[in-house]
């Protein structure tokens, strides 16, 4: 024993260590009454983690380990997700303590499988979603995953397409058809995800999507939607109505994208401009460049087409009757 842990300098006590097993296994005791009493349900992530890790050690006081874990990874998912030289990098994890954590993440993912595999995942979609939640929330690179369903649109088989950087994946066509007639599919749901936790479909997110619809659909297989994971959240392309885009319609959204930066563009000059304004055309210029915003968002929300130009019609209005205002407070003069 070091004189950091003995600070008075005297000889241990022989019945230290039996004491110290015996508070562990006390403590253990407790611990799994708590959830013979009350379910697994009423421990926290700390405690689940350090019951995890009684299969690592037998005698060891787990609680310290998992309370490093949990700081470093920041949740029980992130420890649960974290790649294994991570895991390794940190003092007190080794193979054993691997083992656990990996033994309770295979757990977990079959569990959250189990809820969609072989059911009608059109029927079960927050199920879907959460699924794909938990597999890629926590992945520090992009990964593209293809399910695939058959013609009662059950799940009957999930691939890893490709595996990239921490904002780009390679998808290849032909690897996407492959896989579809091994698996002899019916239907498929593209996932993939965003480590940086942007929701928005990039330009490239866009045209992929339509160029592998459009070759699934010469071996009659339907693309149900391309789902994209941002940390807990999923940005379904079906729902933003870029599935069923036409190449005309991706290029006239291309276009809506660039208007859409050149007005969130001039919303932020205006909002620069209000320094030093009087109150009153402050007040004006940061409401038009809140209109202007406001309006540059529902523009790439939209994607075009005349719903959206109705929608856009209140924003359009709502930006007239500011700048008119400001144009009779200002009297031409905004900038002197």
């Amino acid at each position: 024993m070091s004189a950091d842990s003995n600070p008075s300098g005297t000889a241990p006590d022989a019945t230290t260590a039996p004491k110290d097993a015996d508070h562990i296994s006390g403590h253990r005791a407790r611990m799994r009454a708590k959830v013979m009493d009350k379910g697994a349900a009423a421990l926290s992530e700390l405690e689940l983690l350090e019951m995890i890790l009684y299969a690592a050690s037998a005698r060891r006081d787990t609680k310290p380990l998992a309370k490093d874990l949990i700081r470093h990874f920041g949740s029980l998912p992130g420890v649960l997700r974290a790649p294994n030289d991570k895991l390794l990098g940190l003092a007190g994890v080794g193979k054993a303590a691997l083992t656990a954590i990996r033994i309770a993440e295979a757990a977990g993912l079959h569990l959250s499988h189990s809820t969609i595999s072989n059911r009608q995942v059109l029927t079960s979609w927050a199920a879907v979603q959460h699924y794909c939640v938990t597999r890629l929330a926590h992945e520090p690179i992009e990964h593209f995953m293809m399910l695939c369903l058959d013609n009662r649109n059950r799940l009957i088989a999930e691939e890893t397409l490709s595996q990239g950087t921490v904002d780009q994946t390679p998808v290849y066509v032909r690897e996407v058809i492959n896989v579809a007639l091994r698996h002899h599919a019916k239907a498929v749901i593209l996932v993939h995800n965003h480590p940086s936790g942007e929701t928005e479909p990039s330009r490239a997110d866009i045209d992929m999507t339509a160029e592998l619809k459009k070759a699934l659909g010469l071996v009659t297989v339907t693309l149900h939607d391309h789902l994209i994971v941002a940390g807990y959240d999923v940005v379904s392309f079906k729902s933003l109505g870029l599935l069923y885009q036409t190449g005309s319609a991706v290029r006239i959204r291309q276009a809506l994208d660039l208007v859409t930066d050149l007005v969130a563009g001039l919303a932020r000059q205006l909002a620069r401009a209000a320094t030093g304004l009087h109150q009153t055309r402050a007040r004006l210029v940061h409401r038009l460049a809140s209109s202007l915003t406001r309006f540059a968002l529902h523009l790439r929300i939209a994607g075009g087409g005349k719903e959206s130009f109705y929608n856009q019609a209140p924003y359009q209005h709502e930006m007239t009757s500011h700048w008119r205002k400001l144009h009779l407070v200002t009297g031409n003069r905004l900038y002197r």
